[in-house]
């Protein structure tokens, strides 16, 4: 904690969305300072799926960067609070876990989360430590400090209230539950993504009246997915997530996280060097200017893939990585891992738009079919035209749509 305050605070606020709040902040790094008592941060987890991607690692990356400040940072696993179910952002009700999908996926959690923070500096600690404890007369008592009113401020909850759909009452009781959990672990600072802000203000509201220090809250923003595009100057998409394909998970073999960086829009990759690279402002600033003034944007991302790639693996995969990618995508090769599907087809032919929708590389045969007219697909190393082309019964054809987003199927027209 020997970093000056204002200097912590440029560092904690690089990024950030909302501080709740700055003034706060100062005073309480300052006072840290003073007395040579860290503050207590936490961020929290539920472990509803056994994988992590470099979108949750952003809050992770904020958390390190406490660490390397002189903080001290808890890791909450929120094995209770997995099992209610988080509705945020959700318009209909969240499915609930077993106790035993949760416990699964917390291990898998933890270990992928010390790819990013400091284990020897981090405090492990799971809800249900204290939740699994609560009686009845608890949970009343913890449900009278908020009213029905407070949790209809909540976007989704208001939403659902108005249409006239279904809001379980276990569904309030989860933001309480996670701001509890800063009740029982007396937090100076929470984390969270900016989907969260209701649920981490809960816990700064019930801290004063459980006879405790309100809580500070930071957001970050949530990371949009490798789809993503600049659009007027804004980045546009869904946010990462597994369910929506657009995701680089943080145990995924080097080359595929290459791969999946080279095919980040040439504006968007900026995104990620602000929420998730070591690199200064300025160094980022400067990459903006050489991409403006014609460096080619592929050297810009690659720079971002082999620092990732690094951070979660090691150097040496990173440049091994690198040399695998220019290999098999720099030239224009077919990967050795192309799956190979085999197709039906009532007549003695298979429409091209068909083939492409069975094997998956495009969603519907319109698509397939507009695909083919633009010139973005190739059959066996060359590019078609014709819509209206058709594969012969009893041959294997090499299908490929897209280019800086290729993607390569075997087909075989059963006989």
């Amino acid at each position: 904690m020997n970093v000056p305050v204002d200097e912590q605070i440029a560092v904690i606020t690089r990024g950030a969305v909302d501080v709740h709040v700055r003034s706060e902040l100062e005073q309480r790094l300052t006072k840290a300072q003073s007395s040579g008592k860290p503050l207590r941060v936490k961020a929290g987890f539920d472990p509803t799926r056994p994988d992590l991607h470099i979108g949750h690692a952003v809050v992770m990356a904020k958390m390190r960067q406490f660490q390397e400040l002189g903080h001290h940072v808890v890791l909450l696993v929120g094995e209770f609070t997995a099992m209610v179910g988080d509705p945020t952002g959700k318009s209909d009700l969240r499915p609930r876990l077993t106790r035993e999908e949760v416990q699964a996926s917390a291990k898998t959690y933890t270990d992928q989360a010390f790819k990013i923070l400091d284990r020897s500096k981090t405090e492990i600690r799971s809800n249900s430590e204290w939740l699994d404890q609560m009686r009845p007369s608890d949970i009343v008592e913890l449900m009278a400090k908020m009213t029905v009113s407070r949790m209809l401020e909540r976007k989704d909850f208001a939403q659902r209230y108005e249409e006239g759909r279904p809001i379980y009452q276990h569904e309030f009781l989860y933001p309480l539950l996670q701001g509890y959990d800063s009740v029982a672990l007396e937090s100076d600072l929470e984390l969270g993504g900016t989907d969260q802000l209701f649920n981490l203000l809960v816990g700064r509201d019930l801290m004063p009246r459980y006879g405790k220090t309100a809580q500070m809250v930071l957001t970050t923003p949530l990371l949009e997915g490798t789809d993503a595009k600049m659009e007027n100057g804004v980045v546009v998409g869904k946010k990462m997530s597994k369910s929506a394909d657009n995701y680089i998970g943080l145990s995924e073999p080097p080359v595929v996280m290459f791969r999946k960086v080279m095919q980040i829009d040439d504006e968007v990759i900026f995104r990620y060097f602000e929420l998730l690279s070591a690199r200064s402002n300025q160094e980022i600033a400067d990459l903006k200017k050489e991409k403006a003034e014609g460096r080619d944007p592929r050297e810009i991302k690659a720079l971002f893939a082999r620092e990732l790639i690094t951070r979660f693996h090691d150097e040496a995969s990173a440049g091994a990585a690198e040399a695998e990618f220019k290999q098999v995508y720099g030239a224009d090769a077919v990967p050795d891992d192309v799956e190979e599907i085999a197709l039906t087809t009532d007549g003695p032919t298979l429409w091209i738009a068909k083939a492409l929708s069975g094997a998956g590389l495009v969603k519907s045969t319109g698509e397939g079919k507009r695909l083919v007219e633009q010139g973005g697909v190739e059959l066996d190393r060359a590019r078609v035209t014709d819509a209206n082309l058709q594969l012969e019964r009893g041959k294997r054809y090499l299908l490929r749509v897209g280019s800086k987003n290729r993607r390569f199927k075997y087909v075989v027209v059963a006989p």
